[in-house]
């Protein structure tokens, strides 16, 4: 019989990812050591492979104390939290989730941008509070039929939001790094130019240094007093506190987000507002969505250490 391989865990992933995790590797539990130098003396020398969020990743204090890792796999589309290019350097295998939660993504970016528009959280409070009864109808809200947005980021989750919104009979417009000559949409090279020109901006992109804040004042001025803002990508590529000032000064109509930069922390500026939709980082959490993200955790594991091609290679 086989030995198993030693993988690490570094924090609490789904019931269902552990499940598979234990029944196919021999697993240590970083989350739950309580000493955790200590435990990385005892284990260190034998992990292989560690099995982590894209958030956490594997800090360089734990990464320096497994001399012999081979594979880390990643649960999420984004891996802000690991050093991608140290990895290579180190002969590390990354794979990370992409693909499985694209419909999810998709569908929540919708849900945002309906219940920005229609105004959805602010009319069920209203209802409940009985002012329907006591004080008439909810005020007219706005519409998307023949509406512009603009996508930042149409790579995968972008490309399914684009096809939604063609279906709510909107105009599609995209900003990337490069033009994507097979898609139909009108390219923008520019970000604040796309800005103008559209009624709504919806973010996609992931963190990391070259997104670092690139949505900022001149983005949100560009977009104007009525425009919409959505986020679904990373809070880091967005210049929150320019964001704040700009719903607060009415020079945006609004925003939905489910990204902040500082999770779970919001910046409560943003809780008195009734021009801003908040939902707690949802994007791929629905029952479906987050056991297939699971399940290719296992199965890139799975395939390294048979000597396979990685499902979805990071690196």
């Amino acid at each position: 019989m086989t030995e198993k391989v030693d993988v690490l865990i570094m924090n609490r992933l789904l019931p269902s990812c552990i499940e598979g995790l234990d029944a196919a590797f021999n697993t240590h539990k970083y989350f739950e050591a309580s000493d955790k130098d200590a435990f990385l003396a005892e284990v260190g020398p034998k992990i292989r492979g560690v099995a982590t969020s894209g958030h956490l990743g594997c800090p360089p204090e734990v990464m320096s104390r497994l001399p012999n890792l081979e594979m880390m796999a990643s649960f999420g589309v984004g891996y802000d939290g690991i050093d991608v290019d140290a990895a290579r350097k180190h002969g590390v295998r990354v794979s990370n989730t992409p693909d499985v939660l694209n419909d999810a993504m998709a569908e929540i970016t919708l849900g945002l941008i309906i219940a920005l528009c229609r105004e959805i959280p602010q009319a069920d409070v209203y209802t409940r509070e009985g002012k329907w009864a006591s004080k008439g109808n909810y005020r007219l809200t706005r519409e998307l039929t023949g509406k512009t947005i603009g996508i930042i980021g149409l790579g995968r989750i972008g490309k399914e939001v684009a096809r939604r919104c063609q279906a709510f009979k909107m105009q599609v417009v995209y900003h990337g790094r490069n033009k994507q000559e097979a898609e139909p949409y009108p390219y923008y090279a520019d970000l604040t130019q796309m800005a103008k020109d559209v009624d709504w901006l919806v973010n996609i992109v992931p963190g990391d240094a070259s997104t670092n804040k690139m949505i900022n004042r001149t983005v949100f001025d560009a977009l104007g007093p009525d425009g919409l803002f959505v986020n679904v990508g990373r809070g880091t590529t967005v210049d929150e506190a320019e964001l704040l000032s700009a719903l607060k000064e009415k020079r945006i109509g609004g925003a939905a987000l489910d990204v902040f930069e500082d999770e779970p922390n919001v910046p409560e500026g943003f809780f008195g507002l009734d021009n801003v939709v908040l939902s707690p980082h949802q994007g791929s959490a629905t029952h479906k969505t987050r056991w297939a993200m699971g399940d290719l955790v296992v199965r890139n594991l799975k395939a390294h250490f048979a000597g396979l091609p990685l499902i979805s290679p990071v690196a």
